[in-house]
């Protein structure tokens, strides 16, 4: 049995989506009918007996449409307004399409403080547990709306690997604006070789990871990589997958060869406490 073949066994999943995903191109607005179909494709994974967690983006991006503001915001009192508006809307639009499907979600907001302190990463870690024990599908994102530059993971490829580490999830699925790893940006480059599967993360695969053109989300292939450590020395393996069609998550639990595989390599070692708290993983 190959490695895609063994995805079909995973148990937990964190499935990360970024705003360029959720929004259309051309006005920023909400992509109602890629939300619908990945509403549907979390709630059947559900179905399956599996847990499974979306970490998704769009908060900023949702709220900047909604408030009417021409160019994304870059003072950070204006982002945090931006995430209060669009946070509220982004789960009322998840609440209505999860209903169709007699699914539950439920929110949850993080601040890198969640998981520094003790008490507050051992609550987190728990009300997850009584989620999934429920059968509730966990929406999480960044608390922008509270959160301080010493305090903020910076992006939700990090956060959603050190959601993976902290719920012993042994599959992160992080949807791009590519089609997985590159030797370069194919946007710019044409020879840029695509990357199918990664056993180790070295020093050379770093220096290929360069942001994405990406213009809505923040997360670029820089960031990707070191979700890949986090994720991979946890015990998870990871892919990196095009999100521009949702239903690349379905392929990917189903065994289907999509996207770049980061092999899971559980490092004995590895405290997630560190890992938060190095200025490597912050913004």
């Amino acid at each position: 049995m190959s490695l895609r073949e063994l995805l079909k066994d995973k148990k937990r999943i964190v499935i990360k989506i970024g705003s360029s995903s959720l929004t259309h191109e051309e006005t920023g607005r909400i992509n109602l009918s890629k939300m619908e179909k990945l509403v549907r494709i979390l709630t059947d994974i559900r179905n399956q007996g599996k847990d499974v967690i979306l970490v998704s983006s769009g908060a900023i991006a949702v709220g900047k449409e909604t408030l009417g503001l021409q160019k994304r915001p870059t003072e950070k009192v204006e982002k945090q307004a931006c995430a209060a508006v669009g946070q509220a809307r982004l789960m009322m639009v998840y609440q209505k399409l999860f209903a169709e499907y007699n699914q539950i979600p439920a929110q949850i907001l993080m601040t890198k403080y969640t998981m520094i302190n003790d008490i507050s990463r051992e609550n987190a870690s728990n009300t997850f547990e009584e989620l999934f024990r429920k059968g509730v599908i966990p929406i999480v994102n960044e608390n922008d709306t509270v959160s301080t530059d010493e305090l903020e993971f910076g992006d939700n490829d990090t956060l959603s690997a050190i959601v993976t580490a902290l719920i012993h999830a042994d599959l992160l699925i992080l949807l791009s604006d590519i089609d997985g790893l590159y030797t370069d940006d194919p946007k710019k480059n044409p020879q840029a070789e695509f990357i199918d599967y990664v056993e180790h993360i070295d020093t050379n695969l770093d220096n290929m990871a360069k942001d994405s053109s990406s213009l809505v989300g923040t997360g670029g292939m820089a960031t990707k990589i070191s979700a890949a450590k986090i994720a991979t020395a946890s015990g998870a393996d990871m892919v990196i997958a095009n999100g521009e069609d949702v239903s690349v998550i379905s392929a990917i639990v189903s065994g289907e060869n999509k996207g770049t595989f980061f092999k899971a390599h559980r490092d004995e070692k590895f405290i997630l406490l560190d890992y938060i708290s190095t200025k490597q993983y912050s913004k």
